[in-house]
């Protein structure tokens, strides 16, 4: 089988199937681990896909926008290792901390696990995520004010505004891709002017991005990558795209999927 051919059949069946493994490329067509990440690197250089520690995935769209509304399971489907992302995260919270949970679908996931034995303060543009914590006894919880869409959050010029007042100690936030290239991007032109309205006023900018958007570039970006202090993402990350995160000085947390 030449190449090509080789090439085409990965890519079918990633259509199929929605991944590959480097281990189903070396049994399908008997070639060496060198081999089939050289086709994976190959074919993410000709934005085919994007590769895995393990293997590959489709190539998302740049423009692609999260549903409005997601479950946790449906969240976990998704992005499976987002739990455990959420649950570091939260270990980096200290007492009197003033903290920005963004309001995507990760910060949603961090309620559960945020610190209860000490006080600190929440900052959040999500109505889902101050509705779940205005009974927790020792958080401060400030609501950005704006108008209110239908995934249930503020990015609008009020909101920008209101955002600009504040300060923060430290600011969770997530988006469409995190490479060291472009550093973080997202799809929404109203999304990326608030996020770097928060990330302008941070102390620390921590990243909270799973393997799939490791590497990946959305359509707008937010802020180059030297901007940020940290990322948490999980061992399937390529490591070559982390190595170069690291040489920005970016400190890289990788983590273990729940479960494993």
């Amino acid at each position: 089988m030449f190449i090509e051919e080789r090439h085409q059949e990965i890519l079918a069946i990633l259509q199929r199937n929605g991944r590959i493994s480097i281990a189903e490329i070396q049994a399908l067509f008997a070639i060496s681990v060198d081999s089939a990440r050289r086709d994976l690197r190959i074919l993410e250089d000709k934005g085919l896909l994007k590769r895995t520690h393990g293997g590959a995935i489709p190539l998302p769209k740049v423009g692609v926008q999260p549903p409005d509304y997601r479950t946790v399971s449906e969240i976990l489907e998704a992005h499976p290792s987002y739990e455990a992302i959420a649950r570091k995260a939260c270990s980096l919270i200290q007492e009197n901390d003033t903290v920005f949970i963004t309001s995507a679908s990760v910060g949603f996931l961090m309620v559960e696990h945020l610190p209860t034995h000490m006080p600190f303060t929440v900052v959040t543009n999500s109505i889902l995520i101050a509705a779940e914590l205005r009974t927790r006894a020792l958080i401060d919880v400030f609501m950005i004010g704006g108008q209110l869409e239908s995934r249930g959050s503020c990015k609008d010029a009020l909101a920008i505004e209101f955002v600009k007042k504040l300060n923060f100690d430290l600011h969770f936030m997530t988006g469409a891709g995190f490479s060291a290239k472009v550093g973080l991007s997202i799809g929404s032109p109203d999304r990326a002017a608030f996020q770097h309205a928060v990330i302008e006023n941070s102390r620390q900018n921590i990243v909270l991005a799973p393997n799939t958007k490791i590497g990946f570039n959305g359509f707008i970006q937010v802020a180059p990558a030297a901007r940020f202090d940290t990322v948490i993402t999980d061992a399937e990350a390529v490591e070559e795209e982390l190595n170069k995160l690291r040489d920005l000085g970016i400190d890289v947390i990788v983590v273990e999927q729940e479960g494993e």
